[in-house]
């Protein structure tokens, strides 16, 4: 059980009742009370105030499980947050109650030997926001531990702080795949993933970016957030051929690392086939668990394939882009919902129908 909460115990933090929104089934949320555990001395407790809804939490509601992590007993949804203090552990020293935080929502062991090499994001113990059996933060409280907190710039809203938590997957990408001025780069998936990746390789400097989409809504968003070009291409693996023809003279020179923000087998075979010799292929996106992809061409042009798995001290950064202007994620919020019972049931529906919607936000 995660510092999030727990189903059962007694209530020291908080005298009003703190409700979550439960994955109690199938297809199945409910508003239920979500008690606190007590405050250790590290702790902050932290009344939401705006979280997003994920792929993954779409997920776990229409499947019960993503990639190898199941749902086997009820759990609090949500992972991208922020919120205001209400109260601090006796040995918090930089946050005081009233600040507003954003928070990073995987807690690692800080003892195995990625924890100490620095990679905690690759931690096996890691208790991380609505991941089972760890609760999450769709709820009007929950108790993180501090270090885990980050004050809020004063001209960086809550939802902007929410969104810290995506955008962290694309920081961390562009520096696993080492994006400088010198890096033209394509995406793959115009998804909120898609997009938050091609907006922090702008902040890195990429020089030029292409992103690539089957959907003609969110290819023109890219264009609006600042993509040099997109591409419109097909779903069927018969085509990779001629889309790396139109990835190509979109481009109008060579790729030296391609994104995959979907994780399938068409999108992972079409970076690899485009990405010029010496260059990288960064999976990003988990779409197949397995995947059958051109490999041995690949490597005998010395492409790398690099993996991304979450992220690791991105916050920072995020909030000093968000502060001075480099990249705006204000555009990506496209619908908001509040914390009712039909509210909620609404807003996965919203999110898991995609079309218009790209990251749909809760005002708590």
């Amino acid at each position: 059980m995660g510092k999030g909460g727990m189903s059962h115990g007694e209530n020291k933090d908080a005298e009003e009742v703190n409700m979550a929104a439960w994955l109690v089934g199938l297809n199945t949320l409910k508003i239920q009370p979500f008690e606190l555990p007590s405050l250790g001395s590290y702790d902050v407790r932290v009344r939401m105030k705006a979280v997003g809804i994920c792929g993954s939490d779409v997920h776990y509601l229409k499947t019960l499980r993503c990639a190898d992590f199941v749902v086997k007993d009820p759990m609090v949804i949500g992972h991208e947050c922020a919120g205001i203090i209400e109260e601090v552990g006796s040995e918090v020293k930089n946050l005081v109650p009233g600040d507003r935080v954003a928070l990073e929502p995987g807690i690692s062991c800080w003892r195995c030997d990625h924890c100490k090499g620095g990679r905690y994001n690759l931690c096996p113990e890691m208790k991380f926001f609505a991941t089972p059996p760890v609760h999450g933060s769709l709820a009007n409280q929950v108790v993180h531990p501090a270090d885990l907190c980050f004050k809020l710039p004063d001209n960086v809203s809550l939802e902007e702080g929410a969104m810290c938590e995506p955008l962290s997957v694309g920081v961390h990408a562009c520096r696993r795949a080492n994006i400088g001025p010198e890096t033209n780069v394509l995406v793959m998936g115009a998804g909120p993933i898609g997009l938050v990746t091609m907006l922090a390789a702008r902040a890195f400097g990429a020089p030029r970016i292409v992103i690539v989409d089957v959907d003609d809504y969110r290819l023109s968003v890219a264009k609006e957030l600042g993509a040099d070009n997109t591409v419109k291409v097909s779903t069927s693996m018969q085509d990779v051929a001629e889309d790396v023809e139109k990835i190509q003279k979109a481009m109008g020179s060579g790729i030296d690392v391609s994104f995959d923000c979907a994780g399938f087998n068409k999108t992972m075979s079409t970076a690899l086939s485009v990405t010029s010799p010496g260059g990288k292929v960064c999976l990003v996106g988990m779409g197949h668990n397995e995947m059958t992809v051109p490999l041995t061409p690949a490597a005998a042009r010395e492409v790398d394939v690099i993996g991304v798995f979450r992220y690791k001290n991105t916050w920072p950064l995020c909030l000093e882009f968000l502060r001075s202007g480099k990249i705006d994620v204000k555009p990506l919020i496209t619908h908001r919902f509040g914390f009712s019972q039909e509210e909620v049931e609404e807003a996965f529906e919203t999110s898991a129908h995609g079309g218009s919607a790209i990251k749909v936000m809760f005002n708590l």
